[in-house]
């Protein structure tokens, strides 16, 4: 296989088999296959198409209320997620919207809430090696940040803002990294956002992490697991504002 670099310079993505047509400016990132299908299936409008089906990686192009929009798995963890979103800028994506789930950490939160991330702190090692950085919180593009919200209220939708963690991993054997996170105002962890928002930064694109509770985290390291009835109508909550922020 080619180094990244050559590879970029080549223009030559190798894991999106697609051209820079098939892509939106705006894309949705979801993590799973099935969401990227059943995204574009109940929010899109009819007329999309598949782009992408290498390695399961399924993308879908097609319009939001007329505007063009694109979802894009981006398998789990920072590792397959950064080889995506690198991918997508070659073909031109200008505004990445991690559309998702994470484990909530802040007091009151609820199954099924919405969670805007303001920051990401990079807990994952490979945001910071693409960051070549030995600590980094890379942010969201505030405006986008500021649309969620607005938007969240309007509907009236229970929404978070604050910062999260990506975590490189899911089963953390430390059960005081909950209570760690949490001291210092992290109000989410999840696998991905850190790095798109990393890429956003270095490329000088647009980026936000959309997620859904699915976990209530304690300060003891329990953790609580939503039904999977609550997580549909969460995502459902959520997907009808990141729709709108992609294409606002």
């Amino acid at each position: 296989m080619l180094p990244s670099s050559r590879l970029y310079a080549a223009g030559m993505p190798i894991h999106l088999r697609a051209e820079a047509t098939d892509y939106a400016p705006n894309v949705l990132c979801p993590g799973d296959p099935r969401r990227a299908t059943y995204i574009a299936e109940t929010f899109f409008d009819a007329g999309y198409r598949c782009v992408n089906e290498e390695r399961g990686l399924l993308g879908f192009t097609g319009t939001f209320e007329g505007a063009p929009i694109s979802v894009q798995t981006t398998g789990m963890g920072s590792p397959s997620c950064g080889i995506v979103c690198e991918e997508l800028v070659m073909l031109g994506a200008k505004r990445l919207i991690r559309v998702g789930t994470c484990g909530g950490l802040k007091d009151g939160m609820k199954m099924g809430d919405t969670v805007i991330g303001i920051s990401a702190t990079a807990d994952d090692q490979g945001a910071l090696r693409l960051a070549q950085m030995d600590s980094y919180a890379p942010a969201a593009t505030f405006e986008l940040a500021e649309t969620a919200a607005r938007l969240s209220r309007q509907q009236g939708t229970r929404v978070h803002v604050g910062p999260i963690v990506t975590s490189g991993v899911f089963y953390d054997p430390d059960p005081g990294t909950f209570a760690r996170w949490k001291r210092v105002g992290h109000i989410g962890v999840e696998m991905e956002a850190a790095m798109i928002y990393t890429i956003a930064a270095i490329h000088r694109i647009e980026a936000l992490a959309l997620m859904t509770v699915s976990d209530i985290l304690e300060e003891s390291g329990n953790t609580t697991r939503i039904s999977d009835e609550e997580l549909k109508l969460g995502v459902d909550t959520m997907m009808r504002i990141a729709c709108r922020v992609a294409v606002s």
